[in-house]
């Protein structure tokens, strides 16, 4: 049986960060399914379909013929994991704070799906700042995201914020 894990988040913009967690949980699954949370109260910069396209290019450039396909949910993150028969969650850390609060959540996931397991993946040293909600502040104040993002995401960027570049 595959080990399929499921890799979920906003996407909003993808970052280099997230590219990160991706290669290093290839070497823990034989499939990944990056899924985009998608919640009717929250406003994204990138429409859904955006961040699926932005997705599947970042992902396909960075991890050339891997097993990894891009999805989408709007309900509980175990019951999407369900749903593509994962047996891993995958979660990424960035520091101490990360690690509090993505605890609780593995612990109330355990809870509900104890089948399913969370396995932390910490984010290398160069991407560890780096947080969607940060680029997406800095490129809407005119600022360079490019050390933060690949090249179709910074071009993605850029049409959103071009008044400032």
């Amino acid at each position: 049986m595959p080990h399929i894990a499921f890799y979920a988040g906003s996407f909003d913009p993808p970052t280099d960060g997230h590219l990160d967690v991706i290669r290093r949980a290839l070497a823990v699954c034989d499939e990944l399914v990056i899924a985009i949370g998608t919640h009717p109260g929250k406003a994204p910069l990138f429409s859904v379909e955006e961040r699926i396209a932005m997705l599947d290019r970042v992902v396909k450039d960075a991890v050339a013929g891997k097993p990894v396909r891009v999805t989408t949910f709007d309900d509980l993150t175990v019951h999407a994991a369900r749903r593509v028969h994962a047996t891993i969650l995958i979660r990424g850390l960035r520091d101490g704070t990360d690690l509090d609060y993505e605890m609780q959540l593995a612990g109330m996931n355990g809870t509900i799906a104890p089948e399913i397991q969370t396995v932390f993946v910490p984010a290398s040293p160069p991407v560890r700042p780096i947080t969607a909600t940060l680029v997406r502040q800095i490129a809407s104040l005119g600022g360079d995201v490019s050390g933060f993002v690949p090249k179709a995401v910074l071009s993605a960027l850029n049409k959103k914020f071009p008044a400032k570049r």
